[in-house]
């Protein structure tokens, strides 16, 4: 047999690290060489060696016996149904008997779950089969200034998974029954045992033959092929909010692809992008519109026309104004909930560039 490695430099630690160092370095290490991320070969070895480190060096009765005789303080094994402790702890060298095959094992993965959640970020966890919800759907809309101010109602298309209406989701095909699956007796679940110089190894595993349900069904659907879904077009209604902003995401629940093996149906996600307007500008809620005015209307005030998201209204400009004043229309910017933005009309004053004699008089005598 080969020897085994040095456990602190399997988990990267000297011996003088503390408790929390060990627990950190272990975090560390089994997420990057969890099997639902390293896909590289030998890397579910290498997540049990990890955990049977981390499995000694954190329980401070083994670190003691294993700091003081190695990898030899465990040898001898133990029978699996043990008492999972120490035996003979003065009797060395006949060794200690660590049982990691009874009630003193833990299984690495119910470690790993129990530090980062069944819900890992890896996808979905090992020790738990049958029926998933779908995937998530991510895409992008693009629509008009308009609609993003006001909202609006659209009609889309969306490829995806859909329950097969053959089967009804349940992957057998008409009159074909289900039976618990033999492999795993219904369980979901399979068990594998290793021997190591720590005795008897065991892991559990969703079952390959059911992938977890614990039943198959004696003729598999002939549209779906058991997997009770199918690719399809989905043609579907969605409300876009009023006042959506150019990069928001809205989230629609169950418009996503339909699970596997009767799972539910995950979320559509569509990332909103609005087209420029060749008018308006948009700050927040409010809007913003340049509107150019002539040197007589600056001096002596006016009442003129400007376009506004609802249309045209009437806006007064005061006489004297200066250009680059921002004139206020309350209610006639985004709508957002039951309240609206308003609107900004800057005003830009146009300096005529042709003038007669006498226009230029006039203005000298203003001047």
């Amino acid at each position: 047999m080969a020897s085994k490695r040095d456990y602190y430099e399997v988990l990267g630690v000297s011996k003088n690290s503390s408790a929390e160092e060990i627990k950190k370095a272990y975090r560390v290490k089994a997420r990057k060489s969890h099997p639902d991320v390293d896909k590289s070969t030998g890397a579910e070895e290498r997540f049990k060696e990890i955990n049977e480190a981390y499995q000694v060096l954190s329980d401070p009765q083994k670190k003691a016996a294993y700091d003081q005789f190695g990898h030899s303080a465990f040898q001898g094994g133990g029978a699996p149904g043990g008492t999972g402790g120490y035996s003979s702890y003065g009797g060395y060298p006949g060794g200690f008997n660590v049982d990691f095959g009874g009630a003193g094992f833990r299984d690495p993965f119910e470690i790993f779950e129990e530090f980062f959640g069944s819900a890992s970020p890896f996808g979905s966890a090992r020790r738990k089969g049958g029926p998933r919800n779908g995937e998530d759907l991510h895409y992008e809309i693009t629509i008009p200034f308009e609609q993003a101010a006001f909202g609006t109602e659209k009609k889309i298309e969306i490829p995806r998974y859909e329950v097969c209406d053959h089967c009804s989701g349940s992957g057998a095909e008409k009159g074909s029954r289900k039976t618990t699956c033999p492999t795993c007796n219904g369980s979901g679940q399979v068990q594998q045992a290793t021997n190591s110089i720590l005795g008897q190894i065991l892991t559990s595993r969703t079952c390959p033959n059911c992938e977890g349900l614990g039943e198959v069904v004696e003729k598999k659907c002939s549209k779906c092929r058991g997997a009770g879904r199918v690719k399809e077009v989905k043609s579907t209604e969605i409300k876009i909010p009023a006042g959506v902003d150019d990069g928001d995401t809205v989230r629609f629940p169950s418009l996503g692809e339909a699970g596997e093996k009767g799972g539910g149906y995950g979320d559509l996600y569509l990332t909103i992008r609005v087209a420029q307007h060749k008018e308006f500008k948009r700050s927040g809620y409010n809007i913003y519109i340049e509107q150019p005015i002539s040197f007589s209307q600056a001096a002596l005030g006016d009442t003129i026309e400007v376009q506004t998201l609802d249309g045209g209204v009437n806006l007064k400009i005061p006489e004297g104004i200066q250009t680059g004043t921002d004139i206020r229309i309350k209610e006639k910017g985004i709508k957002h909930g039951n309240s609206r933005g308003d609107q900004f009309v800057r005003v830009k004053v146009v300096t005529p560039t042709r003038l007669s004699g006498k226009q230029k008089d006039i203005l000298r005598e203003l001047g």
